[in-house]
């Protein structure tokens, strides 16, 4: 099941973006933010809180300051008074400006954290929403191969010895590239846009029925290897089965979801003598040649539908 309830903790955002403390208690380096978007609380400032989500982290730039300047120390005070009692991760000070007496005096009354930041603020924003986004993604764990084909991510599942990972080594010795094997962890990052990646315990190695265990980067090199790729497809492997009717034509496009995301599935019988590593280069190369307009099986259906409704016989 996916885990839809992640957090980072504050400490790894100080770490990661090199920011400073200004005021900090307590247990302070393990507060979680929840919230992948940061928020700049002009508004707030202003005194409106409707909608107000106090899980963000809180950021103040050139503009905030600016209008902070011009309120009296009172209001100043009766403004962070009102914005640290919603409990905000912290507050984030861009471009190393100074916050207010004011500002640090509520800071101390309610607990908050005050960080200091030299980047630029639509810069540190950015890139901080691009970080929590990632950290913060709905993510799940699923069984089978993801390798870069052709520049598609391929997921490929199927039951336990069905030959998952020979493919997927013919297809790494064919030059296409490993993302991982046997567990497969990926996140959505957009509503529509899956990313997957191998677990840190198993990165780079790939389990050969009567091998073992065998590293792809020194068996093939750095080359082989992939940290992560989106995911493009899923391939469904499964024995053959002679009374299963499989798709011929492909005219039907089939789907299947995952965290929500509908992603492209084939599914392909596995018997002796078929090259599986060559049936799935053609299905990764036909996936992106659909996503250009080119659809060869529907183009191929409507010549036969209009060739027949023409009363002429197939040449």
């Amino acid at each position: 099941m996916p885990d839809n309830k992640r957090c980072v903790s504050l400490k790894e955002i100080i770490d990661s973006f090199n920011l400073e403390i200004l005021y900090a208690e307590g247990d302070y380096e393990n507060i979680p933010v929840t919230a992948s978007d940061v928020n700049r609380p002009g508004l707030q400032l202003a005194g409106f809180f409707e909608y107000f989500n106090e899980h963000r982290l809180q950021m103040i730039g050139l503009v905030e300051t600016a209008f902070l300047h011009q309120q009296t120390a009172e209001h100043r005070e009766e403004i962070f008074d009102k914005l640290f009692s919603y409990e905000i991760p912290a507050l984030i000070f861009a471009r190393s400006l100074e916050p207010s007496p004011e500002c640090m005096e509520m800071a101390k009354k309610h607990g908050t954290v005050i960080l200091s930041s030299d980047d630029e603020t639509s810069h540190l924003v950015t890139v901080m929403v691009s970080y929590l986004r990632q950290k913060l993604a709905p993510r799940i764990t699923r069984h089978g191969v993801l390798i870069e084909v052709y520049g598609e991510g391929v997921l490929i599942t199927g039951e336990s010895g069905v030959g998952k990972s020979e493919t997927a080594l013919e297809l790494i010795k064919r030059g296409h590239i490993l993302i991982a094997d046997d567990a497969v962890n990926i996140r959505k990052i957009t509503k529509d846009k899956l990313n997957g990646t191998s677990p840190k315990l198993i990165r780079n190695y790939m389990e050969l029925r009567g091998i073992g265990v065998v590293d792809i980067s020194r068996l093939f090199g750095m080359g082989s290897i992939k940290r992560d790729a989106d995911i493009n497809m899923v391939i469904n492997m499964e024995p053959w089965r002679d009374d299963a009717v499989y798709d011929r034509l492909g005219t039907e496009e089939h789907f299947t979801e995952i965290l929500g995301v509908r992603v492209p599935i084939l599914t392909i019988p596995v018997k002796p003598g078929r090259n599986l590593a060559v049936i799935i280069e053609v299905a990764a190369m036909n996936n992106r040649n659909k996503k250009t307009g080119h659809n060869a099986a529907q183009e191929f259906a409507d010549q036969i539908s209009e060739q027949m409704n023409d009363g002429a016989e197939l040449e």
